[in-house]
């Protein structure tokens, strides 16, 4: 990649010139309508929840079936023995997503 000011070789992917210091454009396009959606964290969940939300908030992450996440959860502790205590370790360390309100079903009054 060129700088456009100075016309030296630049890394790809960099942002200013090594050179003259000069920013260079994003390569990269923004997406159609300007959103972006918001970085992944891992966290607790609040909504759907049976103990502590760390299952449901792992299978959020990774977009999976929570139902799922918890019965390879419990056979990690039935089998290996260590998944109660990085379920625990989790429930500590995971901060609890925020609460979001449910949708008001159509013709009900909303409520604020």
């Amino acid at each position: 990649m060129l700088c456009p000011k100075c016309q030296k070789e630049v890394a790809e992917g960099s942002k200013f010139c090594y050179n003259c210091g000069a920013q260079l454009a994003d390569q990269a396009a923004p997406p159609a309508g300007g959103y972006v959606a918001p970085a992944k964290r891992l966290m607790r969940s609040s909504r759907d929840k049976k103990l502590g939300g760390v299952c449901a908030g792992v299978a959020d992450y990774f977009d999976l079936d929570p139902t799922l996440v918890r019965i390879v959860w419990l056979l990690a502790v039935l089998c290996a023995g260590t998944g109660g205590l990085l379920y625990l370790i989790l429930w500590i360390a995971l901060p609890l997503a925020p609460a979001v309100p449910a949708l008001a079903a159509p013709g009900s009054p909303a409520q604020v």
